[in-house]
């Protein structure tokens, strides 16, 4: 007994200092990985902030684009009726919406939404004016019933998204 008493004696501070030793070791090496992280996400950011920026810019670009009265300006009416107009405005509406399709990856979930919904709902002023004429008339008639319904709006999709993303930007950066 008096033998189990000296080794116990010299082998229970060993075990103490050696699970010290362990705890602090570990403890260590979690705070370099930790660290080690964090400077991997800050130089990850610092390459990543342009062109999560400009993806911003693009998308601010495409919800100007898009705006009835910038849009009526770009795609001529000259000749088309009505309903040939109505088309060729989804249309632009549509391929602008998908060239921009991949930024949607650097934007909130809550902002890609917003900037969605106001395409829609453009492309769906569009079609409720183009429905309310005759689609043989001329598609000067569909462009001026279509800016003064936008000029009845309060506020427009495209505006409401666009100051959702300058409030992001301003919030994030």
């Amino acid at each position: 007994m008096e033998v189990f008493l000296e080794i116990l004696k010299y082998a229970l501070p060993s075990i103490f200092l050696l699970i010290l030793c362990y705890m602090m070791l570990s403890n260590f090496m979690d705070n370099e990985e930790k660290r080690r992280l964090y400077f991997l996400k800050k130089e990850t950011q610092k390459s990543a902030l342009p062109i999560r920026l400009q993806a911003y810019e693009r998308l601010s670009i495409f919800l100007e684009r898009i705006t009835p009265d910038r849009l009526l300006v770009r795609v001529s009416s000259k000749d088309l009726t009505v309903k040939q107009y109505q088309n060729v405005l989804s249309h632009a509406i549509r391929t602008e919406f998908e060239h921009n399709l991949s930024q949607q990856i650097y934007l909130s979930d809550e902002a890609w939404r917003m900037i969605v919904t106001a395409k829609s709902a453009t492309v769906g002023i569009i079609n409720n004016v183009a429905e309310e004429l005759d689609a043989a008339s001329e598609g000067v008639e569909l462009s001026k019933r279509l800016l003064n319904r936008v000029m009845e709006m309060d506020s427009f999709p495209t505006k409401k998204a666009l100051a959702y993303l300058k409030a992001e930007v301003k919030k994030n950066f």
